[in-house]
């Protein structure tokens, strides 16, 4: 077996993984909080990466001005999500939530079509392009930057989830959201944080897939990849939405280089199936999750 090879292609996996995770982190966060199941994750993150291209192409935005709009916009659209679809549903059935978002990403989607059609369009080069070799194995640039990135911000964010006033009642209102009313936190607006924090954590995502791979509309896609990764890591689960991402990134990239591209996706869900057998709620899930 040649070891460097398998090398290489584990940090690529790893590299790839890392961005799953920040997506999923996104997906996680709604979870936790509303247990509400947004399949929508992936059209957020593409509205992210669509808002960037047209700051920063468009209206040439330089990046430390077009990044911050395009996530705070995202932000913004998350925030009137929940307030307009989402809330008005508390109290229903699991399943209504769920499908207002299964619509919820056709809307998005017909959206960017109609506002910047269906073409592929390349975002603006903000990554550093020299090769990153470690020992003997060559990553692709932005695939190990963007992992970098994704790295950083997910550190950023658990540490703010942490220690943060807002971060300590969204946890708070995730373990228990009665005791989180008896002591007075306004467990409303903790719901509309939730939303706010994982569209703007959805288009750090985008940006940096997009940045990588081009965007159009059809980046939901990316999204599938993720509702597996929070299968597999576990729906209410932080940890698991990190582990589940590294995961699944590996198992792609092992997949698609040993047995050929086609076999990713079929690699992946052997995976989930075999980790649901064994444990239906994912490897870091609670027991109590509520089906669909």
């Amino acid at each position: 077996m040649d070891w460097a090879y398998l090398f290489e292609i584990s940090l690529t996996g790893l590299a790839s993984g890392g961005l799953y995770a920040l997506a999923a982190l996104a997906f996680v966060m709604v979870y936790k909080a509303t247990r509400v199941v947004n399949i929508a994750i992936g059209e957020l993150l593409m509205v992210g990466a669509y808002l960037f291209f047209t700051f920063a192409s468009m209206f040439a935005l330089p990046l430390w001005l077009a990044i911050p709009a395009a996530v705070l916009g995202t932000g913004l659209l998350g925030a009137v999500i929940e307030r307009t679809m989402i809330r008005p549903l508390l109290g229903e059935p699991p399943i209504s939530v769920f499908m207002v978002t299964v619509g919820l990403a056709s809307v998005l989607v017909g959206l960017v079509e109609m506002i910047w059609t269906a073409d592929q369009r390349r975002l603006i080069e903000f990554m550093p392009s020299n090769p990153i070799v470690i020992g003997e194995a060559f990553l692709a640039p932005k695939v190990a930057w963007g992992a970098v990135v994704a790295g950083v911000f997910i550190a950023a964010v658990l540490l703010l989830f942490r220690f943060w006033r807002g971060g300590v009642a969204l946890r708070a209102t995730a373990s228990d959201q009665a005791a989180a009313y008896s002591v007075g936190i306004n467990v409303p607006r903790v719901f509309s944080l939730s939303w706010v924090v994982s569209a703007m954590i959805a288009a750090v995502s985008g940006i940096i897939v997009g940045s990588i791979g081009g965007i159009s509309s059809s980046m939901g896609v990316f999204g599938l990849s993720v509702l597996v990764v929070v299968i597999v890591g576990g729906l209410d689960s932080v940890l698991g939405a990190l582990i589940g991402g590294l995961l699944i990134g590996l198992v792609e990239a092992l997949a698609g280089s040993y047995l050929g591209g086609e076999y990713k996706l079929l690699a992946t869900f052997i995976v989930l199936v075999l980790i649901l057998m064994l444990r239906p709620y994912g490897l870091f899930g609670t027991r109590e999750i509520e089906r669909l």
